[in-house]
C-alpha cells in the first residue's frame, strides 16, 4: 500500500488499512514511493512518476517471496495511480489492485482524464471512492471503471478524497 501525492506510509487511512488486513492474517507492507524518500515535504514531480512505479516494483519483488498466496498491490490517489500505470505495463505483477480515491482527473478539470492505461490492467481491480472526491464524481468514476476489464468500484457515501481517514472499511470485505 502506498500513499498520496502530498503524503506518506503513515497516512492514517493507510495505517488503517494496514491493521485492517493485518488482522485477517495479511502481510501488509506500507511504503515510501521514491519521490518521498528523497524529501519529506512536497508534491511529485512529473518527472520522477517512472521512479515511483520503478520502486513499486521493487516493493512488490521484495515481498513476493515472503507471501504464500495472492499478492495485491494498492495505493491511495497519486501512489494508486502509479500502482495502475505500473500494472498497465506489466500485467502479471501482481494478482489484484486496490485504489482508493484514484484521482480521475485534476479537481474542476474533468476534460484531463488519466485513464488511458486502464484497458491495459488484466487483474481484478477495486476502486473505492469518497462520493464527494473532487477528483471524480460518481457518475465519472462508474464510466472509468468500465474501461477495465475486471473491475467493480465502491462508494464510501459522503466521504472525499481521504476516504474519512479510513474509518469505513468495509470494503476490505470484498478482497478476500
Amino acid at each position: 500500500m502506498t500513499h498520496g501525492a502530498g503524503s506518506n506510509a503513515n497516512a492514517p487511512m493507510l495505517v488503517a488499512i494496514a491493521e485492517a488486513l493485518a488482522a485477517r492474517e495479511w502481510l501488509v507492507l506500507r511504503c515510501d514511493l521514491p519521490y518521498r524518500q528523497r524529501r519529506p515535504g512536497g508534491s511529485p514531480r512529473p518527472t520522477e512518476a517512472a521512479g515511483d512505479r520503478a520502486g513499486l516494483k521493487s516493493a512488490v519483488e521484495l515481498i513476493r517471496p515472503m507471501v504464500k498466496g495472492r499478492v495485491l498491490l494498492g495505493g491511495h490517489s497519486y501512489g494508486g495511480r502509479q500502482a495502475s500505470m505500473l500494472l498497465a505495463e506489466e500485467t502479471k505483477l501482481v494478482d489484484s489492485l486496490l485504489l482508493c480515491s484514484y484521482p480521475l482527473h485534476p479537481p474542476g478539470q474533468p476534460e484531463k482524464l488519466r485513464t488511458q492505461h486502464l484497458p491495459r490492467i488484466e487483474v481484478p481491480v477495486l476502486f473505492v471512492h469518497g462520493t464527494k472526491d473532487p477528483f471524480g464524481s460518481p457518475d465519472e468514476m462508474r464510466e472509468a471503471v468500465k474501461l477495465v476489464k475486471h473491475a467493480r468500484i465502491e462508494f464510501i457515501d459522503r466521504a472525499g478524497h481521504d476516504l474519512n481517514r479510513g474509518k469505513d472499511l468495509a470494503f476490505l470485505d470484498l478482497l478476500a
